[in-house]
Formats: structure tokens, sequence, C-alpha cells
């Protein structure tokens, strides 16, 4: 009999079925014949100073989505595969690592050296290579093997379900092989077209798409250092270098970056990505390393630099097309650079939303008028769609309050007049001039075609402060009439 290990094993353990069972175990657990599924109870049973670590499935996907973005260094179409496992598009980047057994080899003893047990495997299908990592040997399948692997597979490896794999077990069907000699059409009509699916996907009869986690880069270049950096001042100046290097490939297609990513890949593994958004198309290498100059101080704080950085990746998100059109003589083209400069550094500093500009909207109602949308988005709209300030109108305040605030008012003139004095915010206020009313009917395919109609009010009262007021209901017409502030006048 095999003596017991001196170190207790270790498992995870959850919920599952009303049950506390176990979710994950070490090396040493599995020695002594547990197994997943199993009963907390009947593992203490088998090994009474076993060691029964909580599971935590929050955890376990940011340390999943950690290893996958740790794999952006060797393709940017990177999937998660349940809560284990990461499915790699690897179509044409092998070649960058040597090769794909060479590519393997690079991502298993890196993970390895991290401390981590993994297996991977490289075929011409996600579903075979699904199949070999986790019930075979793991390695690179070249295309003609794939029928001669697959075969001797357990019919589990197909990712169908534990109740179907039960049934076909009954019927004799073991293997995958066993499949691929039955008849279709019965086992079609006994344990659903999902089967046959899965068979096709694992012999690469039937595509099998891989969905990326992240927005793929339209364009993007890199620099892998010999040496790792760790400086703003490093970053910045590897940062220019690279937008050089992608100058050509923007101008190529008459365009320019509006959204730009910089990726940082730590030599512990960490992956830090910093966006910066333009107000118009850009592809000037040196405004680039600026916008990334404002981001970095911004989030000089949470970027720690550890060991330093070995992969810096700069990408291109959104671009559009670069408009090169010669400035007149009054200079409008520059003074329209140069505000695009200042919004461009100071959303990139304090965040897209910090500046803001109205659009029009085709509504009279005064809170549906116009809508706040940030400056940088505003500046890259075409000429006659562009965002535009609210007309200047001295009767109305420029900015509304976030929503009209109930108030309560005594009015002399009725049904016309404004009151003569109101309470507002825990102040009275006694009105000495008024103007008005500016009767709104609402919107009736949005308020409904009993909702009452507005009378608006200028008021000043004996301090000076001028406010914008209205009536809600009209004497007469309706059975309630109550007063409310909507803004505040210069």
């Amino acid at each position: 009999m095999r003596d017991r290990p001196e170190a207790p094993p270790i498992v995870c353990s959850g919920r599952h079925a009303n049950a506390m069972r176990l979710t994950a175990l070490d090396e040493t657990a599995e020695a002594i014949n547990l197994r997943k599924s199993m009963g907390v109870a009947e593992a203490r049973a088998i090994y009474p100073t076993i060691e029964v670590v909580e599971a935590d499935p929050a955890a376990d996907l940011r340390f999943l989505e950690g290893i996958a973005d740790w794999c952006d260094r060797y393709t940017p179409l990177v999937s998660l595969d349940g809560r284990d496992g990461l499915f790699l598009d690897i179509t044409g980047c092998a070649h960058l690592f040597g090769g794909e057994k060479a590519l393997l080899k690079d991502i298993l003893s890196r993970l390895f050296q991290m401390g981590l047990d993994v297996r991977g495997a490289i075929a011409s299908s996600p579903g075979l290579s699904w199949a070999i990592s986790r019930f075979g040997q793991g390695g690179v399948i070249e295309e003609n093997e794939t029928e001669r692997v697959a075969a001797p597979l357990p019919i589990a490896a197909l990712r169908i379900a534990e109740d179907t794999v039960a049934g076909l077990t009954k019927m004799g069907l073991k293997y995958v092989g066993d499949l691929m000699e039955t008849p279709r059409a019965p086992l079609a009509r006994r344990f659903g077209a999902n089967v046959l699916l899965r068979l096709d996907q694992v012999l690469g009869l039937d595509e099998e798409p891989i969905s990326p986690r992240l927005p793929i880069a339209s364009l993007s270049a890199e620099r892998r250092l010999i040496e790792p950096v760790g400086t703003e001042e490093e970053i910045l100046d590897l940062t220019g270098q690279i937008a050089i290097s992608l100058k050509p490939s923007l101008e190529a297609r008459g365009a320019g970056g509006r959204i730009f990513q910089l990726v940082l890949f730590r030599v512990d593994g960490k992956v830090f990505r910093i966006s910066a958004g333009t107000a118009q198309p850009l592809r000037d290498p040196n405004r680039i390393a600026a916008l990334f100059a404002e981001r970095l101080q911004a989030v000089h704080d949470d970027l720690d630099a550890g060991y330093g950085f070995e992969i810096l990746r700069l990408n291109v998100l959104r671009h559009e097309a670069f408009d090169t059109t010669q400035s007149d003589f009054e200079g409008h083209r520059q003074k329209d650079a140069s505000l695009a400069v200042f919004v461009d550094r100071v959303s990139a500093r304090l965040g897209a939303d910090c500046l803001q500009t109205f659009q029009l909207r085709e509504s009279h109602v005064p809170e549906r008028a116009v809508l706040a949308v940030p400056t940088i988005d505003a500046l890259s709209a075409p000429k006659d769609a562009q965002c535009n300030p609210a007309p200047s109108r001295s009767e109305r305040p420029v900015r509304l309050l976030e929503r009209p605030e109930p108030m309560d008012a005594f009015a002399i003139e009725v049904p016309d007049g404004a009151p003569a004095n109101f309470h507002w915010r825990r102040m009275r206020h006694r009105v000495v001039k008024s103007e008005g009313p500016e009767r709104l009917a609402m919107e009736w395919w949005i308020d409904g075609s009993d909702a009452a109609a507005r009378d608006y009010f200028r008021v000043e009262d004996d301090q000076g402060h001028r406010f914008w007021i209205y009536r809600k209901g009209l004497y007469g017409h309706d059975e309630t009439q109550s007063w409310y502030m909507h803004g505040v006048l210069a």
C-alpha cells in the first residue's frame, strides 16, 4: 500500500445540488483517489485532515482574464472557454514565434515559470484543440491526422451534456471513433443534432468561430524590448517611436486615428491598457505621444511598473478619414486645430466628459430641446451635423436644473399672473418684477394627450435674483395646479 503523503491535500469546495462538493483538486488529492463532484463529507472520511478551501468563482474569473490579457502577446484573438480554459486563434501569428511547436512550447514554459500547470494543443479546429488538451496529451496536431487522433478520445471530449454521454455509453458508443462509424440519421433522431454538430466541429467539418473578448484593433504596432523599461519618459519615448511606425499605414488608408490604446505588458504577466481619444482624426506621432503623456499623468498612481515592461503595443481602435484641407487666409483651420489640441489634452487628463457642448434636438420642451455631449465627439462631427451650442436667448437660462423642482407659490393675479411670492429650497422670495406667461403644450406622443400645459414666467425677487419658473396646469382647465423652479437666470 502506498504511503500517504505528508503534506495534506488541498481541495476547493462549492455548493452544488444543495450539497457541498469538491470543485478542484491538487495533485496530492488526486493521488489519494479524490475526484471532482465528490461530497466534502465523503472526502473527509477518506482523508480526515484534508484542507478544504471554499471556491471563489469571481476570483477565478479575474485570474483567468489576467491570463487572457497576458496571452495577447501572441494574438489579439483570445476568447474565454468556460471557467478554466482559453481559445487562441493564432492564424497568421505562428511564424512570428518560430512556428506552431515553438509557439506552444513558449506559452507552456512561460506559464510554468509563473507557477501554473497547464496543458495546451494546436489543431485545425477549436473543438479538436479543446478535446486534445483535456483528454489527450496535447501538442500540435497536423491537419491530416485529425481523424486518427480524435478516434480514441472518449465521448465526453465532444463537449456534450452528461446525460447524453451516459446515453451514448449505454449504447456501447464510448469513443469518438465509435460515433464516426455509426449512421448519422439514427443518432440525430435519438440524441439530437447537437451531437453531430460537435462531432463535425472536432473533425473540422463545421466551422466554429472564436469570439474575441476584447475589440480588435484596426491597426497595431509593437516593440519587444531586451531590457524592460519602467519610467514615464522611457514609455513616452517608445510610444512616439511606435507611432512613427504606424503613420505609413494610416497614410495608406487615408485615415487618422480617433481612439488609441497603449498596451503595456509587465514582466510578471500583468497587462495595463491605457486608452486616449482625439477630437479629430490624428496621425502625427508627436501629438499621439502627447496624448499619452496626459493619460499617464492621470493614471500615475494606478500604473505600477514593478520590474518593468517588456512589450509596448500601440493599437488604433477606431479610425476615420483624414481631412487634409489647407487653411484659408483667415486661419480658420488653424483655430480648429488649436481647439482640437486643447480638447484632446484636457480630455486625456480629466476624462472625455469633462468638456461638454450642446446638441439641438427637435423638441420645444426645454429639458428635451438640447442634449449635452462630450466636446471631443462634437468636434469630429461633419459641419452640417455638428453639435452646436443652443441659441443664445436672453429670456431663458443658459443651463437648466437637472430636473424641475417643486416649490410653494402664492399668486394674486389669476388665471394668468405670476406669483407674488414663492418658497424654494427653504428660502422665501418676494417677486417684484415678472414677465410672462409663455405657454408650452406638452408633447402628446411622449407625455400623453392628458398632460397638463405649462405657463413659464421670468421673475425677479427683491434681492435682484432672477428665476425661470412655471405653473403646471391651467386655471379652469385642470383640476390641480402646481409650481416648479426650472432654472436660474444670470
